[in-house]
């Protein structure tokens, strides 16, 4: 596997970003152009409809079941590891971080993500600031 960076942590499922969403997408396309130069405007305007929700409905329930069950990994796996490192509970000031930060702060080795903690609460960083003050990536090849 290629070494895991800020540049490179985005991840797709081939079969799903680069097969479905193109065939769903010629689909779609050819639908909106029947509906404008055929004698049945109304019959390819309702499947250019139907695509756009297979569209939508694709694209909520392939991120929705699978981000929210990673979201709560994520927020264990902080949990266990703050606890460990300090020995103090890290839902005393978990209130205080918002999702992306939170999941931004996954990225950091264990000796940096006290530090990092202390900064993001000190200084309101977004998720974004948080991933790129990683100085040595701790790569997460198993999120969805």
């Amino acid at each position: 596997m290629k070494i895991q960076t800020y540049y490179n942590h985005i991840r797709f499922y081939p079969p799903h970003h680069f097969i479905y969403y193109p065939v769903l997408a010629v689909f779609l396309f050819g639908s909106i152009y029947f509906a404008f130069t055929t004698n049945e405007p109304l019959i390819w305007s309702f499947i250019s409809v139907c695509f756009i929700f297979l569209f939508y409905l694709a694209f909520m329930l392939r991120q929705h079941y699978a981000l929210t069950l990673q979201n709560r990994i994520v927020r264990l796996e902080l949990r266990y590891r703050y606890f460990t490192l300090t020995g103090k509970r890290f839902e005393e000031f978990e209130y205080k971080l918002t999702d992306d930060q939170i999941f931004a702060l996954r990225f950091a080795p264990d000796n940096e993500l006290i530090p990092l903690i202390e900064d993001t609460i000190k200084n309101s960083l977004p998720g974004d600031s948080i991933k790129k003050a990683i100085v040595h990536w701790k790569a997460d090849y198993n999120r969805v």
